[in-house]
């Protein structure tokens, strides 16, 4: 990777999300895709400025994006690196205007998440991850910080981050196995986050996501100490046939009380 590379993405996200509020302060039409999930012009608009900027600083890069989905499994299977795009990840938080909705723009590489950014276009705010150099956030104009996970004390309880918009039964049966001390109920992307950045100790995903939905965050995870644990234990890989996810679990310090739930859990 280039040492400017990390700048550049950062960049393609924060004009993505330029367009982004452009549409989300005025009126918002929502249309509906064949799976029944919205799309908005938002999402149109930031996978276009996303893909060109991709385009044309890394040409020889494929580029697979939420909103450019139908690209067969044959052709992409021979695929070592590419780019893994959510143009706008919580459109039904963009809908609410809650201000909970990201763009999520990852670098895979044999199938991991080697550099991921989430950029917060309401609030300005931006995390990007880079394997082997660390993680960081900034806010506005800023300089970038370096966050990090945190180590809980599981006899004090856990903080659990959920989402906001897709609660499920399997989610219920799984916290009734731990010590929850707090449960923070957050949009899109920014529920990775708030593990790589200390102010949550657990993430458990038991519901569908896509690979575009997870890439971006769990670079920054896994560049802040963390870690993204399929059920079995072992991490969640990208490109693969089907682009569903498995249920997975995020963990702050997958030593220190939040890792030995996952694989109990089954």
């Amino acid at each position: 990777m280039e040492p400017e590379t990390p700048n550049l993405i950062c960049d393609i996200a924060r004009q993505a999300g330029q367009a982004i509020m452009e549409i989300y302060q005025g009126r918002i039409d929502v249309e509906f895709k064949d799976d029944k999930s919205p799309l908005t012009a938002a999402d149109k608009a930031s996978h276009d400025l996303i893909v060109s900027g991709l385009r044309k600083h890394f040409p020889d890069m494929p580029v697979l994006s939420e909103e450019g989905r139908d690209i067969p499994y044959e052709q992409r299977r021979g695929w070592t690196r590419f780019w893994l795009v959510d143009p706008l990840d919580g459109t039904k938080e963009f809908i609410k205007r809650n201000g909970e909705f990201t763009v999520n723009i990852a670098l895979i590489d044999g199938g991991t998440p080697v550099m991921g950014v989430v950029y917060v276009p309401a609030q300005d705010r931006m995390y990007l991850g880079v394997a082997g150099e660390g993680a960081f956030r900034n806010e506005g104009d800023g300089p970038f910080e370096a966050i990090g996970v945190r180590s809980p004390d599981p006899s004090a309880g856990l903080t659990v981050v959920m989402s906001r918009s897709h609660p499920s039964p399997e989610l219920d049966e799984f916290l009734e196995k731990i010590h929850v001390a707090e449960a923070l109920a957050v949009g899109s992307s920014l529920k990775l986050c708030a593990v790589a950045e200390g102010k949550a100790d657990l993430y458990p995903r038991l519901g569908p996501t896509m690979e575009w939905d997870t890439a971006a965050g769990q670079a920054v995870v896994q560049a802040a100490g963390g870690k993204v644990l399929r059920m079995d234990g072992t991490p969640l890989e990208y490109n693969k046939e089907e682009l569903l996810n498995p249920y997975f679990v995020v963990t702050g310090d997958a030593g220190r009380g939040t890792g030995d739930e996952i694989q109990d859990s089954d």
